[in-house]
């Protein structure tokens, strides 16, 4: 057998191989999706699932099924994406706890950057330090200053330890050097009644949780934690106005297996821009004070990187585990 010969064996291989990716590309998706969700029906993650499901459904052709994946802080979910086939027809919702989790949960199944592979970030939602009306402080400002006054005499609330509103908590003692007790709760509605009544001076929370006590006038709203103000609520500031560099967002993402074909990934990021367009995803979106991002693969993939060392230093400094 010649060179040639040899030579065009050879890419007979290699275009037999690449073939299938290229076709698989191509044609994706050709039968159901499964869009696996970590939260409970209800939940914002789940919410925002079922706002995009009937928007790549049109854009797809193709079935877009929500399966429920429940426990373990999202871990339970996410790892069954990290485990599933490399093909595209599996994805998984993520949020903030994404980021957190490889520092707070020592024994995770999966290693979340060697894994899986970001495919966009969709929404940004806003986390806000809220107060019990009757605190005298009505400012970020006011109320460092007043912790200062009284180390160790108020106490914030959160859905749970380890959670991204504690870590929130804590990295805003850890940036002004202000002493409050963490009182940590089996999810924020049980924190409401007492934060109200000032038992507990202040807690920390999404904003779409604590906007109708916000409007109420039960609760007030200090800072929301998000880099720029909300264009929903602008008249909230933020805590980087007063602490440059200082953000917490609360964020909805879509993953997959880290080996599926970037074509494939690709062409899911695509649709999800896409619909992030349509009138009544951003209708809902306002609905649920939530912002569109639509980001590339490499953008996202470079923000989880990023929020996992930044979270990693604020859990050893205040040495926090989940619960």
């Amino acid at each position: 057998m010649n060179f040639l010969a040899i030579a065009m064996g050879w890419v007979a291989i290699i275009i037999g191989v690449a073939l299938p990716v290229a076709t698989g590309a191509q044609d994706f998706p050709n039968r159901r999706v499964t869009l696996i969700v970590s939260n409970a029906p209800g939940a914002m993650q789940d919410m925002a699932a079922r706002m995009f499901a009937p928007r790549l459904q049109a854009i797809w052709g193709q079935p877009v099924v929500i399966e429920y994946k429940l426990g373990a802080g999202m871990v339970v979910g996410t790892d069954h994406v990290a485990k599933s086939a490399s093909d595209g027809y599996t994805i998984g919702q993520v949020a903030t706890p994404h980021v957190i989790n490889p520092s707070v949960r020592p024994n995770m199944p999966f290693d979340t950057v060697r894994d899986l592979s970001g495919v966009t970030m969709t929404t940004i939602g806003h986390v806000a330090i809220i107060a019990t009306p009757s605190l005298e402080a009505n400012t970020l400002a006011e109320l460092i200053a007043l912790a200062k006054r009284m180390p160790g005499k108020l106490s914030y609330a959160t859905a749970g330890a380890g959670s991204s509103m504690h870590l929130t908590g804590e990295l805003l003692k850890i940036m002004t050097g202000i002493d409050m007790i963490h009182i940590p709760y089996k999810g924020s509605a049980a924190a409401f009644p007492d934060v109200i009544a000032g038992r507990i001076q202040v807690m920390v929370d999404s904003l779409a949780s604590a906007l109708p006590s916000i409007k109420s006038g039960k609760l007030k709203p200090i800072a929301i934690t998000s880099p720029k103000r909300s264009s929903i609520f602008p008249n909230i500031p933020t805590v980087a106005e007063l602490l440059p560099g200082f953000s917490m967002l609360s964020i909805n993402g879509i993953v997959v297996p880290s080996a599926t074909p970037r074509a494939i990934v690709q062409r899911i990021n695509a649709a999800y821009v896409a619909a992030l367009q349509s009138p009544d995803v951003r209708a809902k979106m306002a609905e649920l004070t939530l912002e569109p991002v639509g980001n590339t693969p490499e953008q996202f993939d470079a923000f989880i990187r990023t929020e996992i060392e930044k979270w990693a230093k604020v859990v050893k400094a205040a040495g926090i585990t989940a619960d």
